[in-house]
Formats: structure tokens, sequence, C-alpha cells
């Protein structure tokens, strides 16, 4: 079978990363759609299908979509994913709209694809919790999470293409001397670190750090599980780095793990300190797995406790794969 399918928001850069990605993994179509807001309506972009006009968003026909990918701010996709639904379309979203509703399916497809069940509407988790969940789901699995302590190292693709423009912007005034402004993160990023991700919470959590807990929580089928984060904006393009520490149930070691891991789908185990081989932003970007490396024993947990890092890249794996994996399912 082949799909009509469409993406809205596809002038950002998630839609943009999905049309990639739909052409990279062969996925089956019929027809490819391209719709963004009033302002882009009637221009035309090159795609890896050929040049597609954009229409415009609001004036989509769901009942000639068989799947829509929302990539869009979650107000929109509050507004529209039951006219799409309705018409019997599939809608995935990427944005937060529905990630914490009980009825609708939060999936990472190496995990839990079962809960789509008959969903029409699939929400896609946020960037730092896909990027972490396959290597933690599986670790699970074979001894227990007891605790789990993250500490990211944000991309500021993270904020969308208007981020990854003020990390170059900005950079190249710092550089020459000119001042250095800030619009979408909360201070100058060239050259800095800035532990302020999305709006604080009543508990001095931010909101990004509180959705990894959540998030996790609902794609595990946990919802004891002791999880805490701290995010941290860095001056990189795009890629997430995760410094994970984990409690579990039962002994767990290094060795171990890395043959765990060295055999799940999504994963790429890059750990030779010896050699200097270990994730970063420099080999994960642009990659379909989630890169772990500095593998060891924690100092705290001991024989229970197992610490390591993780990087994926954001708007792949943390977004556009992720949406088009839960497509593949359908």
């Amino acid at each position: 079978m082949s799909y009509k399918v469409g993406i809205m928001g596809a002038t950002g850069a998630v839609g943009r990363e999905i049309i990639e990605v739909l052409h990279d993994r062969n996925f089956p179509l019929e027809s490819l759609r391209l719709f963004a807001s009033e302002r882009s309506a009637g221009k035309t972009i090159e795609t890896p299908f050929g040049d597609i006009t954009i229409e415009n968003a609001d004036f989509a026909d769901y009942s000639e979509l068989d799947i829509a990918f929302f990539a869009i701010s979650g107000g929109w996709s509050k507004e529209n994913a039951t006219k799409a639904t309705d018409a019997g379309c599939y809608v995935v979203d990427n944005s937060s709209a529905f990630r914490y509703d009980d009825e609708v399916p939060l999936v990472v497809p190496e995990i839990n694809t079962d809960a789509i069940g008959d969903s029409k509407l699939i929400a896609n988790p946020n960037c730092t919790t896909a990027i972490a969940a396959i290597p933690l789901y599986n670790l699970h699995k074979e001894y227990g999470l007891k605790k789990v302590i993250i500490s990211t190292y944000q991309a500021t693709s993270g904020a969308g293409a208007a981020g990854m423009s003020e990390l170059t912007e900005e950079t190249r005034n710092y550089l020459d001397g000119k001042e250095v402004k800030n619009k979408v993160f909360a201070h100058p990023i060239p050259f800095n670190t800035i532990p302020h991700i999305d709006s604080f919470q009543d508990n001095d959590y931010t909101r990004e750090e509180m959705k990894v807990v959540w998030e996790t929580r609902k794609i595990f089928g946990e919802p004891d599980l002791a999880i805490s984060c701290t995010c941290v904006r860095i001056p990189t393009m795009r890629v997430h780095g995760e410094s994970i520490v984990i409690e579990t149930e039962k002994p767990i070691s290094p060795e171990d793990a890395r043959k765990l891991l060295s055999n799940v789908e999504g994963v790429e185990v890059r750990d030779d300190i010896e050699n200097n081989v270990y994730p970063m932003p420099l080999t994960a970007t642009k990659k379909y797995d989630v890169e772990v490396g500095r593998i060891r024993q924690n100092l705290v947990f001991g024989d229970r406790g197992l610490e390591f890092f993780v990087c994926g890249d954001q708007i792949l794996k943390g977004a556009a794969l992720n949406a088009v994996q839960i497509a593949e399912k359908l």
C-alpha cells in the first residue's frame, strides 16, 4: 500500500527533517502535501520528491490524507487534531499538546508500539525523553530501574531554527566584538551554558525537566519510577547529550550493560576510552541511532549502579525520525 501524507509545519526545522526521513526510509507515499502558516502558503520549496507548493494549514482537508504529521505549535494541534481524526486521518503530533492525556498513546516505537491500539492520534515524545528512552528501557527490562538521575547538555536545535540562527548570529557578533543579544534564550548563548529550558514549575524544576519525568513514566508504564532531571542549554547546533545515573534492582556490571546495549535496535555503543571513543555531538549528528558510552560502575550505588553518557540527534530521533517510525507502524 501507499499513503497520502501531509506535513503541518513543513517549513520548520522538524517539518523539513520529516521530509528527508520519509525519503531516506523509502516511506510508501502515494502523495506528499506540505502545509504551513498563511504567511508561507503559495511558496514553493525544493524536496527530494521534487518542488512542492506550500498550502495553508488552516484549510487542510483531512479526508484527502491518510496520515498527517503535526510539526507545529501545541495550541494549533489542540485546535485541529480532532478535525483530522474525525475525517479518518491518523495524526502523529510532535507538540506537547497531548503527551500527558491518558487517552492518547505516547510512543517510542522500539518500546511501546502496542500502546497505539486503535487510536488515530499518537503523540511523539519530547526530544530529551526520546533520546534517553531506548537504552534506559532495555536496562530496565533486564535489571529493573530503581532510581534515574539525568543531566542534559541540549543543543540550540531544541529551540528550532530560530535557536540555531541565534547561536550562529550572536557567535559572529561575539567574535567581531559587537554586542551579543538574546531573544530565543533567557541569556546570550555563545560560549555560555544556561541551566534553564522552558518555564519554571512550582517545584523549582523546569517544565522541560518535568517532561522527562512524566513522559518516561508513561512510555515505560511505570507511574512511580523515581526519576529527576536537570536540563542545560549549551552552544551547539544539534544533538543533545545526557549524563545518566541509574540505581538498579539487580546487580549490574558495565561489561554486561555493553553487551546488552550492543544488541539493541536504535543504539550504537561507542565506548572505547583507550582510543578516546565516546558519544559526542560531532559523531551523532545526522545519525539515526543514539550513541551510548562512558559506561562505568557508579561510585555511589556500587554493583547496583551504572553511569553512562548518551548523545542523540534532537531533530532526528528526538523528533522527525521517531514520528516517521510511528507512521511506519501504522
